[in-house]
Parts: C-alpha cells; structure tokens; sequence
C-alpha cells in the first residue's frame, strides 16, 4: 500500500511539473513554507491564472484549430497581449491570445466572461484544482472550457459563413486577365466525389487556380464542364496551350475532342513509370523505372525517343501488357522533347507534380474533418483551401524559358497548317 502510495505522489508531482515546470513549483512550495496561509493564497491565485490562460487559448484553438491542421485559411494567431480576468474577487492579469479573421479581430467569449466579477469564482476554481492530477490535468482543462459556455456548435456556423464567402469568390471571380501559357488537370477526391481541379502557369510563370467541378467520377462530360466554366469567366482556352495530365481517360478525351491533333498534350512521366511498372515483377521495376528515366533525361527528342523504343523491346521480352502501356503514351512523354523544351522547365512540366503538391495542401487542411455532410460543406472547403495555396505559390522553376517555349509552340502550330492548306 505504501508503494502504491509513493507512485501516486510521484506521478501528482510529473503532471504538476508538465504543467507549469519544475523550477515554478520549487519556487511555490518555498513561498508557501516561507509565508504560510497567505504563500497558499498565492500558488493557488497562480494556478487559477494558469487555467484562465489555458481555457482562452482552448478556445481559440476550437475556432481555427491548431496550428498544423488550421479548420480555415482565413483564421490568423496572433502572439498574446496584456489583460486582466477577475478570480473571485481579485482582479489578475492575464496574457490574452489573439485571433482575427477576414472581419477582423474575434472576440473570445471566455475571455469577455471572466472579465466579469465573479464569473471564475473560488469555488469552481476549488473545484478544478481539486480534480486536477498527473492522469487527468487535461481533462479538468476542458471541464473548466465547458464550465465558460465554449460551443462548437457556434464556431461551425462562423466556419460556414467564411467558406461560403471563399467559394463565391473563386468560382465567379473574373479569369480574363490570366494569360495562360501550361494548365495542369488532375482529380482529388474528397467525401467520396471527384473533383476535377485546373491549375494554370501564364507567361510569366505565375501559378493560379483556375477551377474545379464536381462528379461522381472523373470522366469527359465533367472535364467539358470545367473547361467551359473557366471559358465563361474569361479564360482565352486555345490550342497553343500545354495540358499536362496523369494519363485520366476521361480528361485526354475531352482535350482530343475540342483540339484534335493539335492538342499539344504532356503525359505525367512519373505516373506512366508506375504504369509500366505496375505489369512487372517485382525483380524487374527497378531497372523498368531506370530505363525509362534515363531515357527522358537526355535533351534531344531523337535520342530520347530511340532509348525508349529500346525499352519497348526490353518490355516486351518480359511482359506484353507493359511495352503496351509505354507504346501508347511515347509520343506524349515526350512532348516537351519534342518542342525543345529547356531542361529546367522541362522538369517543372514534366510531372504534375505540381497540382499534387497543391493536392497534398488540401488533404493536410482538411486533415479534422471527419465526415463530409453535404456536396456544399466539400465544394467550400475545397475553394477555401484552394485560395490558401495560392498566397504561398512562386513562380515555377525555368520560367524565363516560356517564352522561347511559346514560340516554339506557335512555330509547330504554324507549319501544321501550312501541311493541311499543302494537302
């Protein structure tokens, strides 16, 4: 029994220490030694302050949420500013968070309810440091969260309200001044839709999302959608503009469909690497992955395209299905190769790498949703977290290329028509 006693006592003295430090409890046991009754008063004064400053930050983080997996972009943390709460009946001063969004600065609602007398009073603070211990001084935190009314019913219809606004925003903002140069198209999936999502590089490098729409899956009609709403907002789409895309059937049959064969198309070289590899076995994917890499690093079109024609072989021997998959997209993983694209842009272009790391962005801000409820809660998500990333984007790697790279694209287009007119 005495054992257990022990452990009990050492385990009160941890939490105590994980929650204000050992160098604050030393210094309180000694106050409270030195000055009997009223160095009590005053430790117990200290730990109520403690918990006024802990149930504010609380709530602040059931707002926005914490701060690597924020619940809106549009919420910002401010650092702390002086206040005062009362306790009891003494006024104590406080470090007040802050927190603002699009309207400003919000109000914490537990912090305008200690501000009144006797809202935090003695006996609830008993009451609290009385339930406090090494395995429940977290629990008794959020009890006293509950004790000051924070709801989450009401932090939700704030969160609506916002993400309402943003998806207003990005689905009729005016898209006539974007001058695209390369659109990215790739699907995410949240809540159990397909969201086709567009992102475009203009001529000056410059990374903006441009659209999305909603399907059950990613198929053509839902891409002829997408196309067609960027269209009505401004967007001038031709065929002198590079698609890049993973290879979706759907999507590749919607861009033939409106430019034929002058569609100037990039396949996802990492994704078809993955397809080839997906019909090898395991022993033979290391060298499938290596081949077909080294092949795409050389500069010129011809040799690139012979290395891969060599590979087509090499496939072949081992298994039909993958020199296939690498035979059907030749001439599209090497688009770029093709119009001499130089080697930095090439490898900003080449992959859509650069839609999935957007991609990764909104599954890490929408990491705390649990269930998705209506088709409306994912569309305002996803417009909200898409406007996020955007304020973080740079200009993408070899952008001083795009112009010789549009010139290039214009002198190929040009020469097909003089073929046709010729014909």
């Amino acid at each position: 029994m005495k054992t257990v006693d022990t452990m009990r006592r050492q385990n009160a003295i941890r939490g105590f220490r994980q929650i204000a430090g050992k160098e604050w409890m030393v210094d309180q046991v000694y106050q409270i030694i030195a000055q009997g009754k009223q160095g009590l008063d005053a430790a117990v004064m200290a730990m109520g302050k403690m918990l006024v400053e802990a149930i504010m930050c609380m709530e602040r983080e059931e707002i926005s949420g914490p701060d690597y997996r924020p619940f809106s972009p549009d919420f910002s943390k401010g650092g702390t500013q002086p206040g005062s709460v009362y306790i009891g009946d003494q006024k104590v001063k406080v470090r007040h968070p802050r927190l603002s969004d699009v309207h400003g600065e919000v109000t914490l609602k537990t912090y305008d309810k200690m501000k009144e007398k006797g809202a935090f009073s003695e006996e609830l603070l008993g009451k609290l440091l009385r339930g406090m211990s090494a395995q429940k001084y977290g629990d008794t935190v959020v009890e006293a969260a509950k004790a000051f009314g924070v709801s989450a019913s009401s932090v939700s219809r704030r969160i609506v309200e916002i993400t309402a606004q943003k998806l207003r925003e990005f689905k009729e903002r005016d898209l006539s001044d974007f001058h695209p140069f390369a659109i990215f198209l790739d699907t995410v999936h949240r809540g159990g839709e397909a969201f086709i999502v567009a992102l475009g590089i203009d001529v000056k490098g410059e990374k903006r999302p441009l659209g999305f729409w909603q399907g059950a899956t990613e198929n053509h009609d839902i891409c002829e959608e997408l196309l067609a709403d960027m269209e009505r907002r401004g967007l001038k789409l031709s065929h002198k503009i590079l698609w890049i895309t993973d290879g979706g059937k759907g999507v590749i049959k919607a861009l033939r469909d409106r430019y034929g064969k002058r569609l100037i198309h990039q396949r996802c070289t990492i994704h078809k690497s993955r397809n080839i590899q997906r019909h090898l076995a395991k022993k033979y994917r290391k060298g499938a992955h290596r081949r077909f890499a080294i092949a795409l690093e050389q500069t010129a079109y011809a040799d690139a395209k012979r290395m891969l024609l060599e590979l087509e072989k090499w496939l072949r021997s081992l298994n039909e299905s993958a020199a296939d998959s690498l035979c059907e997209a030749i001439e599209e993983v090497l688009t770029l190769h093709r119009l001499k694209v130089p080697a930095l842009l090439r490898k900003s272009l080449h992959t859509t790498n650069a839609i999935e790391s957007m991609f990764s962005t909104v599954r890490d801000c929408e990491g705390n949703i649990k269930r998705y409820r209506k088709g409306g809660m994912t569309q305002r998500w996803l417009a909200s977290v898409l406007l996020h990333c955007e304020k973080g984007f740079n200009r993408i790697k070899g952008y001083a290329e795009i112009a010789a790279t549009v010139a290039a694209i214009e002198a190929e287009q040009a020469d097909a028509d003089e073929q046709k007119r010729a014909a």
